[in-house]
């Protein structure tokens, strides 16, 4: 059975907890704390578990180069990347404000920590628990660092192999038995043939004692509902408001009625999921009542006679009798009462019925 633990206070995953579901606003707020914050809310309204962002300290992240180089995509907030990534990049202030809201919202509220420098702020303001995007899933100081922080780790599993995901396992698990695998294709937006949810159950099997989840970049939530009938315990999908808008993750997000869908399905299939015990449930009394078989006899069968298949028949029968996986079981046992033609065959008229034959 996989591990389940306390992903945020007062919130297990794993095992047969509810799926988390982790609505990933990322930069999709447009560098606009008041989007951030009624995208936070929607979030809470839709049903999801927690608000995410991405926080990174852009000196750290990257180099002086890539800061400057000219940004002229029509998603470009600047005329360089730096500028680009400066308008998006809330300051350390205003993460705070962001968690103080989600806090009087009523929602999780945690962020990716791009960079180490990210993560140490991030542990410092006291997150649930970290999440490592998939650029960062093979930067293995990073990975090593943020796992010695002792919070709960979601890491991602983008543009890896399986042998760099044993790695991410066993560095990991070395500091921190708290954490889980989320499958993930790094596409924007995802087509279904690249999805490759069967990963999930490779997960299962190579790493056994850890929740495995998923993080889609899909179109729609059908394949995310799939994902929880495969038995992901972490569901994280992009949202935004509104998918016109600038920025490249918008067209793989989900707006807000995608997201309450989303959620709602995900708590139905949890729902149909079940025991995995199969027996037949009270629901079914009344089918069975109406339709269930019942053995009767094909002719009349005196008292004290030795049953034989030829004089059983397998009928919907009043009142119910033996029912129909028995059949062979009353083969050499003793009716002990006659029994007219078409009539039931009861327990009670059998001799020893319920014992086993001998072989």
């Amino acid at each position: 059975m996989p591990l389940k633990f306390e992903l945020c206070p007062g919130r297990m995953i794993g095992g047969s907890n509810p799926c988390f579901i982790i609505a990933e606003i990322g930069q999709n707020h447009q560098g606009d704390i008041e989007i951030a914050k009624k995208m936070i809310k929607m979030a809470k309204d839709c049903g999801a578990d927690c608000a995410k962002f991405q926080k990174s300290e852009l000196d750290h992240k990257f180099n002086k180069q890539a800061l400057e180089r000219p940004y002229t995509s029509k998603h470009s907030w600047g005329k360089t990347y730096g500028e680009h990534k400066r308008h998006l990049e809330f300051s350390h202030e205003q993460y705070r404000e962001l968690q103080k809201y989600a806090k009087e919202v009523g929602i999780f509220f945690t962020a990716s920590g791009m960079d180490e420098m990210a993560v140490e702020f991030l542990h410092g303001l006291k997150v649930p628990f970290f999440k490592v995007g998939s650029g960062d899933t093979n930067n293995f100081p990073l990975l090593e660092k943020t796992a010695k922080k002792g919070r709960p780790m979601v890491v991602s599993s983008g543009m890896q192999s399986m042998d760099t995901m044993r790695r991410v396992y066993q560095t990991v698990k070395e500091h921190n038995k708290n954490f889980t695998i989320l499958q993930c294709t790094s596409a924007y937006p995802l087509e279904a043939e690249d999805v490759n949810l069967r990963v999930i159950a490779e997960y299962q099997k190579e790493f056994p004692d850890i929740p495995i989840g998923y993080s889609g970049h899909e179109s729609g939530i059908s394949i995310s509902v799939a994902a929880v009938a495969l038995g992901a315990k972490v569901i994280e999908r992009h949202v935004t408001l509104d998918k016109t808008w600038k920025g490249s993750d918008h067209a793989a997000s989900l707006e807000p009625a995608e997201l309450t869908e989303l959620v709602r399905s995900i708590r139905l299939v949890e729902r149909a999921l079940g025991t995995g015990v199969k027996t037949m449930l009270p629901c079914e009394k009344p089918c069975h009542d109406k339709l269930g078989k019942s053995i009767v006899a094909k002719v009349h069968i005196p008292k004290k006679t030795v049953l034989t298949l030829d004089m059983l028949a397998v009928k919907v029968a009043e009142p119910k009798g033996v029912p129909p996986e028995d059949i062979f079981t009353l083969v050499g046992k003793t009716l002990i009462e006659d029994t007219e033609e078409d009539e039931s065959i009861t327990p009670d008229v059998v001799d020893s019925y319920g014992k086993k034959a001998k072989c």
